[in-house]
């Protein structure tokens, strides 16, 4: 019972740090590469990330719009341990894909509330084989921001506010989530960010605002269904239970450094290292199977990406 609060709790953020991310992000295009190797293992990952976002102009006047985007991430999983490869036996995963469609729509509300919608599918597999039904997730969710990042009220700094409520079919999670968001800048050149996915304080380095660093706490995730069930050789299980899907869950505190090419193109770099480590693979019902990592262990990250 435990373990399952447990995993419930950190699903439960990571839905929120998935479905924050696309809720809050103001991105076009972003283009990124992660590393992650294990501290005291020859494992390793690598994701590749791609990300397209249109919105589409209903009603300029009254600044209205619909929203088309796509996400997709191929992570490389490098499993090189003995013990590891032993466990696995013929069905070591070596990769996983992710592939995200969406359609939303926001609308100006009054003059400083905007309210949105967004529904969704995701695909989460190793691919090995055709898709089936446990690959696709479906996502709903409702937002209303408050922005006055460009005109705060009078003897107020500027702020932005996010709250919201989303729902996903992830099995075993069979309820609503509720989102906060807050962006305050608080000093000249100095901002913070309190919330999900990411908690952060950015200093700008010059007036411009050319050159940032920050310092922040995240979370981040990997998931996708497996297509051929397994009982691990090692089972550090129940005696028999079926691995049926790889995840990791990580906690990050680190430092980023962003340039800004031009208004909306910048890059983005971040090393970070975990805080809470915990890659494993999963039966059914949330219960862990096998623990492949669970050693805090270094993280970088970088990227391009175009914003509005």
């Amino acid at each position: 019972m435990k373990n399952m609060k447990r995993s419930v709790f950190l699903t439960s953020l990571l839905l929120l740090f998935a479905l924050g991310m696309s809720a809050q992000t103001t991105d076009l295009a972003r283009i990124e590469y992660l590393n992650l190797p294990f501290s005291k293992s020859d494992n390793s990952i690598n994701r590749y990330r791609a990300l397209v976002q249109a919105p589409i102009p209903i009603n300029k006047e009254k600044k209205n719009f619909f929203v088309v985007g796509f996400e997709y991430r191929y992570v490389d999983i490098s499993i090189k341990d003995d013990l590891d490869v032993i466990s696995f036996g013929n069905n070591l995963v070596t990769s996983t894909q992710q592939m995200d469609a969406y359609v939303g729509y926001t609308w100006m509300q009054t003059e400083d509330w905007r309210f949105g919608g967004k529904a969704g599918i995701k695909i989460q597999s190793d691919f090995d084989g055709s898709l089936e039904t446990d690959d696709y997730i479906y996502e709903v969710g409702a937002y209303a921001i408050k922005d006055k990042k460009k005109d705060p009220e009078e003897g107020k700094k500027p702020y932005r506010l996010i709250v919201g409520l989303t729902y996903s079919t992830t099995p075993g999670r069979n309820y609503p989530l509720p989102l906060i968001n807050y962006y305050k800048e608080f000093h000249p050149n100095w901002t913070y960010t309190l919330g999900v996915p990411k908690t952060n304080i950015r200093h700008y380095l010059n007036d411009g605002h050319k050159d940032a660093i920050q310092a922040f706490a995240t979370l981040d995730n990997i998931y996708a269904n497996l297509h051929q069930n397994f009982v691990p050789l090692i089972d550090q299980g129940e005696d028999g239970t079926v691995a049926e899907s790889i995840q990791m869950t990580l906690g990050l505190v680190g430092l980023g450094y962003e340039h800004f090419f031009t208004k909306h193109l910048l890059f983005y770099g971040y090393a970070a290292h975990s805080v809470y480590t915990d890659f494993r693979l999963e039966d059914g019902d949330g219960n862990k199977v096998y623990k492949i990592n669970t050693e805090n262990s270094p993280y970088f990250r970088a990227g391009l990406k175009f914003k509005y």
